[in-house]
């Protein structure tokens, strides 16, 4: 093994009883779980672990996933896991920053409670939308959308998958248009608003002074931002990378490819699913991609360690 990197989904990934193993067998899992209880107007652990109607809305999501993905953090930490770099999609790169050191893992999930909020109160809703375009160059996606007023990209995923977002009429006229253009698939996407848009401007705005009152030091490793897909190592940075990131491209893609040119060879996604293990494995077939969802999956890593 070269060298490691932390890898953090992004809202999408979350479902019930994600982390329960963890609160249930590790009581640094379960501090953390209990921190989040205390520190939010919302019982995180109750959303995380029983069936409910509010996991899936952006303002529980936020906190929720982050909150798992960093007590699951925790326990890698205390096994003596640490990685070289950290990097995480949209929602993911707030665990990403808190994992490599800049923000206290009780700054990272106040702060994302309040992002979800402001996400969820910056278009009417009805009024945006995303949508998935599979099969289709990158490039040539740019070209449909570019004369259509009101939709831009707001991920590059991977080969093959790119999101698209804005106004609800502009995505579903690009929508048609890709597809008559050659992609294989337009998917309309189960979320709340157009996230990575400019109509999330506000939202960014508002998170830029809730940024202004957590504290940010200096980074223990390098994490890749998502906004250009570069290694940010002085963490002055941090605040306009976040404040840009709410409704900016997350450029997925580029961000793998550059650990990789940078000596990463083996990815660990941390939280729930196998979102990013999917992307990676289309974007470069050669590294190695381990995921950590129950402690069951931390035993495996640790083995493969040892080789």
């Amino acid at each position: 093994m070269n060298k490691l990197a932390f890898i953090y989904p992004g809202q999408g990934a979350q479902k019930v009883g994600m982390g329960k193993d963890f609160y249930d067998n590790s009581a640094c899992a379960k501090e953390i779980f209990t921190k989040a209880d205390d520190i939010l107007d919302i019982e995180v652990t109750k959303t995380c672990f029983e069936e409910n109607d509010k996991l899936d809305s952006t303002a529980y999501t936020q906190p929720c996933l982050v909150t798992t993905c960093l007590a699951i953090t925790k326990e890698l930490n205390e096994r003596g896991i640490y990685p070289d770099v950290t990097a995480g999609l949209s929602l993911g790169e707030y665990a990403a920053i808190a994992a490599a050191g800049a923000i206290s893992y009780k700054d990272a999930i106040k702060c994302v409670r309040k992002r979800g909020i402001y996400m969820e109160e910056a278009v009417p809703s009805g009024k945006g939308a995303m949508a998935a375009v599979l099969g289709m160059e990158t490039e040539d996606i740019e070209n449909v959308i570019a004369p259509i007023d009101g939709v831009t990209i707001a991920n590059y995923n991977c080969p093959g998958q790119i999101v698209i977002t804005g106004k609800k009429a502009a995505v579903e006229e690009g929508m048609e248009k890709l597809k008559e253009a050659g992609a294989k698939r337009c998917l309309m996407l189960n979320v709340s608003g157009p996230f990575h848009s400019p109509f999330l401007k506000e939202a960014g705005q508002k998170l830029g002074n809730v940024l202004d009152n957590i504290e940010i030091t200096s980074l223990k490793v390098p994490y890749v931002a998502n906004v250009n897909a570069s290694y940010v190592e002085d963490c002055t940075q941090i605040k306009d990378l976040l404040i840009n990131q709410v409704y900016s491209s997350v450029r997925w893609q580029q961000s793998v490819e550059k650990m990789i040119d940078n000596g990463v060879d083996t990815f660990v996604e941390i939280g729930p699913g196998k979102t990013l293990a999917g992307f990676i494995k289309k974007i470069n077939k050669e590294v190695t991609v381990l995921n950590i969802s129950n402690m069951e999956d931390i035993g495996e890593l640790l083995c493969y360690m040892e080789k």
